[in-house]
């Protein structure tokens, strides 16, 4: 949910080129890129209370995917820190969300490409 669905949209659309469908009225719905799911654990240094669910999007070098992002208007809070099992940083969003970016540093359950 966004104050600013239709920011969302078009970054969804024009930035990523998500393929997607008009549902009508400009309700647009995205095919989703090659995907994976990992399922942490309710407890630790980073969990905030509450149910919660967070979309990431990984990417093979994230310097270069800042700067293409960033050249198309969508910027990152700060620098990319190193996490040990990836690199990653958050990326603003329309309407105040914030979507982490990682490279990867673990084996992948998806084959790339």
């Amino acid at each position: 949910y966004t104050s600013d669905p239709d920011g969302v949209r078009a970054i969804l659309r024009d930035v990523f080129g998500w393929r997607h469908v008009d549902a009508g009225e400009g309700w647009l719905i995205f095919a989703m890129p090659p995907a994976e799911v990992g399922v942490h654990p309710a407890e630790g240094p980073t969990f905030h209370s509450g149910v919660r669910h967070q979309l990431t999007l990984m990417c093979d070098d994230i310097n270069a995917t800042i700067a293409e992002l960033d050249s198309k208007g969508v910027t990152a809070q700060g620098h990319p820190q190193d996490e040990g099992w990836g690199i990653t940083v958050m990326i603003n969003l329309p309407g105040g969300l914030e979507m982490m970016l990682y490279q990867p540093r673990h084996q992948l359950a998806i084959s790339p490409g």
